[in-house]
């Protein structure tokens, strides 16, 4: 469910690669997701996925009709980021940045 999710966000492998905690170079484990094999067994991949699916959800709620914002967000220029992307704050601070997007997108959510 997640390799769809980054497929609809469509970003470059090696973000994807980022995003799941793997260096950018591990390109294979990523075909091998895509096949089907389940995702490592480190606990920071699974948490990674957790998160991934929770700023999906967050996203859902808040662009329920408007699928160009809905995967599209996640590339976009945010200022609460300091003009960054959601990507660009994962991929800067890893796993804290990850979690810097999830918890930002559940206070918007809390406010619908």
């Amino acid at each position: 469910m997640v390799i769809q999710l980054l497929d609809h966000w469509n970003l470059p492998t090696e973000d994807q690669l980022t995003l799941l905690g793997l260096p950018p170079t591990n390109k294979s484990a990523l075909n091998r997701y895509r096949q089907g094999e389940p995702i490592g067994v480190e606990v920071d991949q699974y948490a990674r996925v957790g998160h991934l699916l929770t700023i999906h959800k967050s996203l859902r709620i808040l662009f329920p009709n408007n699928k160009a914002d809905l995967y599209g967000w996640i590339k976009s220029k945010n200022k609460t980021f300091e003009n960054l992307t959601p990507v660009e704050i994962i991929k800067e601070f890893g796993f804290t940045g990850l979690l810097m997007v999830r918890s930002y997108l559940e206070l918007k959510v809390g406010k619908i």
